[in-house]
């Protein structure tokens, strides 16, 4: 089973920025799905990026352009980068790496049927 630790968060101003990272263990198999979701105090949980073995991303549109998902294969990491952060964007955020095939990774709707998640790292943004 695929374990995964994140970190990177913080607390930030409006307009600044923050790279949170993933880092994943214990792959089987040569698919690679991994994606970031964040989660608001009362609210669902939100898919906000994705990768997959090849490289290929999805970005949720609530986010795009200022947020962007990579990987650095040698180290197992995963990276979020977010610019132009906002208050808004204050969530605590998880990674996962569900097996699934990138048709089904980059939909992200899995995201509300994961049963079990890390601890994720908090992101707070002040305006």
């Amino acid at each position: 089973q695929v374990q995964v630790t994140e970190s990177g968060g913080g607390s930030v101003q409006a307009g600044g920025s923050l790279r949170l990272s993933c880092v994943a263990s214990g792959y089987t198999g040569s698919n690679f799905c991994v994606g970031w979701f964040r989660q608001a105090p009362g609210q669902e949980r939100e898919g906000v990026a994705a990768i997959d073995t090849d490289g290929a991303t999805k970005v949720a549109d609530s986010v795009q352009g200022r947020f962007t998902i990579s990987k650095d294969t040698v180290n197992n990491t995963v990276y979020l980068l977010m610019n132009n952060l906002q208050p808004g964007d204050t969530a605590k955020y998880y990674c996962a790496s569900p097996p699934l095939k990138w048709g089904l990774c980059r939909d992200m709707s899995w995201v509300a049927r994961l049963d079990a998640w890390g601890q994720g790292t908090l992101v707070t943004v002040f305006s």
